[in-house]
């Protein structure tokens, strides 16, 4: 986007001003923004200098959102993640609606649904992508679909906790993690 001024954040997505009813880290957040236009000149790209605030145990509650194992008979890619996005969906809907329609999804030119079954076929063929160039809009939407529907979920998140559950818990997760692995035992595939 190239904005002269920006403040960049290391907050969980869906949450730009750090941790929800905390006004006074809030404050500090927009007076941190507010302070670039005091720039002689422009572009600024400077760093929040503080994380959120660490949540206490018993304000963090576990993630709503369970992946279950999926029986032998459909533990296909295709099956698993199929499913996973299915469970997902209605709390993309819901940040869809509290963000009045706004989103991160949109950056390939297929739905987020047709990219999980071209990967999902790769996967379970145990192939490359034949056109590299869709692969990194695909994967950028699949993970911005997945964020928001983690973030519409009820409870405090931090993004620690939003990481494991991606990375750890999701089917998609680890198929990045096995596509990975399938490019690097290419022969066909420069570096």
């Amino acid at each position: 986007m190239q904005p002269p001024r920006a403040l960049w954040v290391p907050f969980p997505l869906g949450r730009p001003l750090g941790k929800p009813a905390d006004p006074a880290f809030q404050i500090n957040v927009i007076l941190a923004a507010l302070a670039l236009l005091h720039r002689d000149r422009g572009p600024v790209l400077e760093d929040f200098p503080h994380d959120v605030p660490t949540l206490e145990a018993t304000e963090a509650a576990a993630c709503p959102v369970s992946f279950a194992a999926i029986p032998e008979q459909e533990n296909s890619w295709q099956a698993r993640l199929s499913n996973e996005l299915t469970i997902l969906q209605p709390w993309y809907e819901l940040s869809l609606r509290r963000r009045n329609g706004r989103t991160l999804a949109g950056v390939s030119k297929e739905t987020p649904q047709e990219n999980i079954q071209t990967l999902a076929t790769l996967l379970d063929e145990h192939k490359t992508p034949g056109d590299i160039s869709w692969l990194k809009p695909a994967v950028e939407d699949i993970k911005a679909f997945y964020y928001e529907a983690l973030t519409a979920q009820p409870g405090e998140y931090d993004s620690d906790a939003l990481q494991h559950v991606f990375w750890q818990e999701s089917s998609f997760g680890e198929a990045i993690l096995v596509l990975h692995d399938i490019f690097d035992s290419a022969p066909d595939v420069q570096s």
